[in-house]
């Protein structure tokens, strides 16, 4: 392929971003579902895919947009291989530009919500699991692999279950990717319906201090846009753009990060060849990106350490981020095989609502057990995130307390600190399926099952327990 059609075939997003933008601003029901423009845009691309206008000009009598729908077979190649490069990306800036907090700093305000946010992962690999090993497997034929999909659909989002794809490739299970992607969708849409309508029913029925009766979100930020007095600066520059650009500099830092990242995987990879020979094979079949974001972990530890002048800035790296996950998102859309949905569409629907409804469950049953303060309005995050993504949680964070007067928001990152390395993309989750397809199901639900078992208990039996503490409860003037 020449480079003037990859060139192509990158230049071709953007418009389709502009376009999901568009709609976004004129379109009531886009706004109401606060849909990012990078899913628009995705699923825009998938309309005019192979799937849908291939098959609907296939039945008009032509089959040239079978095999890669309008863009044609050259940008649908190209799109196919972004993900799973770009969430390295996305994972390695998860903590590049913030220092790393002391640890007891972070378990202060962040061990109730990693409670509650590991009782939601962990509970979605059991329900999962379980119903693999009851349902799915012996009712369907599905590879036991499916009951890991939850988790990865729902917590880790469209880049995770994009950045699994080689994976589910190479261990037998091709489809798991699009399955993953589909739940991917359901809970973006199902976590921002779900959770305004509880935001609701808390204003309604006094769960939430903060809540009027008619909380809603405003109507800029269901447009997606900001006010004009409400705006704000993108990023710092932290260095002249006479001695190098600055974005240059972070982009420069990112790969070092998942430089970093390959070099420890490939490391792992070795010690693993040597030791077990082909008996096991784990870390053969992790991706990179776990380990993209411990990457980023030690350099940030080594900037904190040796670099006094705050050279990188957090709000630059969030719009490296921020591209990448859009640009991620859309292409990861416009290649998602329906076909493959529908192929298996009863185990889908079982593991959408069965994921819903855990989710749902454990935050009513749990949230107020587990935080002593301000219950509502950082639980509501935590589901958010379950059954989304990051942005799904700080949205619904941002609607239940519109003006950060509780420590909702920054309890919930350091909570990430804690949860991210393992859970929603991490080391757990990139584990699931090699782990699955190695030892079986079992092991793995016993696992699960333990983690969810201490989580509770963290949870319920500490956190919940202890008195809430003063400091948090006080209305924060910023």
């Amino acid at each position: 392929m020449s480079p003037e059609r990859i060139g192509f075939a990158l230049l071709l997003i953007g418009p389709l971003l502009l376009v999901g933008k568009a709609i976004r601003l004129q379109v009531p029901l886009a706004q109401k579902l606060f849909l990012p423009s990078s899913i628009i845009a995705g699923l825009l691309a998938l309309l005019v895919g192979p799937d849908l206008f291939g098959v609907v000009a296939e039945w008009l009598g032509t089959d040239r947009f079978r095999e890669a729908g309008l863009f044609g077979e050259d940008v649908f190649a190209v799109w196919e291989e972004l993900p799973g490069l770009l969430i390295s990306v996305v994972f390695a800036t998860l903590f590049l530009g913030s220092r790393i907090p002391h640890v007891r700093q972070i378990g202060r305000m962040a061990g109730p919500q990693l409670s509650l946010g590991i009782t939601l992962g962990a509970g979605q690999y059991v329900i999962g699991i379980l119903l693999g090993i009851l349902v799915l497997a012996p009712v369907f034929g599905m590879n036991p692999m499916a009951g890991a999909l939850i988790e990865i659909g729902f917590e880790g989002g469209h880049g995770t279950a994009a950045g699994l794809g080689e994976t589910f490739e190479e261990l037998g299970f091709p489809e798991g990717e699009d399955l993953a992607l589909g739940l991917a969708t359901i809970g973006i849409l199902s976590g921002v319906l779900v959770g305004v309508a509880l935001i609701n029913w808390a204003a309604r029925t006094g769960r939430s201090e903060l809540l009027a009766e008619d909380a809603k979100a405003p109507a800029s930020t269901q447009r997606g846009v900001y006010d004009k007095e409400d705006r704000r600066a993108a990023a710092q520059l932290t260095v002249r753009p006479a001695s190098i650009e600055p974005l240059a500099l972070h982009v420069g830092i990112v790969v070092l990060a998942v430089l970093l990242g390959q070099a420890a995987l490939s490391g792992l990879q070795a010690l693993e060849q040597a030791l077990w020979v082909d008996t096991v094979e784990l870390f053969e079949h992790v991706p990179l990106f776990p380990l993209a974001m411990i990457g980023g972990v030690v350099l940030q530890v080594l900037i904190d350490r040796f670099d006094p002048t705050g050279i990188v800035d957090r709000g630059m790296m969030l719009r490296i981020q921020g591209l990448a996950l859009d640009v991620l998102i859309v292409t990861a859309l416009a290649t998602l095989s329906l076909q493959a949905i529908v192929e298996h569409l009863g185990p889908f629907l079982i593991l959408a609502g069965a994921g819903v409804a855990w989710n749902v469950a454990a935050f009513l049953l749990f949230a107020r057990r587990m935080i002593p303060e301000w219950w509502f309005e950082r639980g509501i995050g935590d589901l958010g995130q379950s059954m989304g993504v990051t942005a799904t949680g700080v949205l619904l964070m941002r609607i239940a307390d519109s003006e950060s007067r509780t420590p909702a928001l920054p309890a919930f990152g350091y909570k990430q600190l804690g949860f991210e390395p393992f859970l929603g993309g991490g080391l757990i989750t990139a584990g699931s399926l090699p782990l699955i397809a190695q030892f079986g199901p079992v092991p793995f639900l016993i696992g699960m099952t333990v983690l969810l078992a201490i989580a509770l208990v963290a949870g319920l039996g500490y956190f919940g327990r202890k008195e809430a503490d003063p400091a948090l409860l006080e209305l924060q003037e910023t």
